[in-house]
């Protein structure tokens, strides 16, 4: 159980007492570590495709680049500007532009490699599986997520995620996205839970935490690299292992 009372300096103090009944988790960059599971698949391309030869000068700079085009589109996606299939075709043709390497059979090749390659991979944010251990012991639990329903499903699969979850709600499944309260709405009514009686953890402040304060979902955001935002939120947390304190 959990004890909260939101306050103006987006602290906490302990007052009245609050009893989840459900755990809501993003997937991506919350449980399933992206970033680690992107690189991984970065590498394996840069030397399936021989990029260095094409002028990308290393698997490092590929990679940044990636994260740099990678966190644009998908903010976009989530601010509802562009739909999915933007993030599949502009992807690659917008990293490959940035080193001057653009043809459009390598651009669409690596896109579908990605896609193929990256949701087997299995590499968890830390002290993940801990944590889920410990709250399938008195929660029920359900993961929230914008990405594909295919892919999403591949990435719990790899990761040995599926059996902690009741409910695994893509935007596709809902048929809204986050930040729409529609898909939290969606969430509840698949639980039969009112929204105080559930808590959504995530690392996105629009999608995550303003889609959940939206439709009256107490948020957790988890913000392992300790930006500094000004949001309003309920509970912040560094580390996974730190659920165990509020939850």
């Amino acid at each position: 159980m959990a004890e909260s009372k939101r306050s103006m300096n987006n602290s906490l103090e302990p007052t009245a007492e609050k009893k989840y009944r459900c755990v809501f988790f993003d997937l991506d960059h919350t449980l399933w570590d992206y970033e680690a599971n992107s690189v991984e698949t970065l590498v394996e391309l840069y030397e399936q495709y021989n990029l260095k030869s094409r002028g990308i000068e290393s698997c490092e700079s590929l990679s940044a680049q990636f994260r740099i085009v990678n966190t644009t589109l998908w903010d976009l996606y989530d601010r509802g500007s562009i739909t999915s299939d933007v993030i599949r075709k502009e992807r690659f043709k917008q990293i490959l532009q940035a080193f001057h390497a653009y043809e459009e059979n390598l651009c669409k090749d690596l896109s579908h490699d990605y896609l193929m390659q990256c949701p087997k991979k299995g590499h968890l944010m830390p002290y993940a599986l801990e944590v889920l251990d410990y709250l399938s012991a008195h929660y029920s639990m359900s993961v929230i997520t914008n990405g594909f329903e295919e892919i999403q499903h591949q990435k719990l699969k790899a990761s040995n995620l599926t059996q902690y979850f009741d409910h695994i709600i893509t935007s596709q499944r809902a048929g809204c996205r986050k930040p729409s309260c529609e898909i939290f709405n969606f969430a509840l009514s698949s639980n039969g839970i009112k929204h105080h009686e559930a808590i959504m953890v995530g690392d996105n402040l629009v999608a995550d935490m303003g889609g959940a304060s939206n439709a009256y979902i107490d948020t957790i955001f988890f913000n392992p690299e300790k930006n500094v935002h000004d949001s309003f939120i309920v509970h912040e947390i560094n580390c996974l292992s730190e659920l165990r304190q509020i939850l």
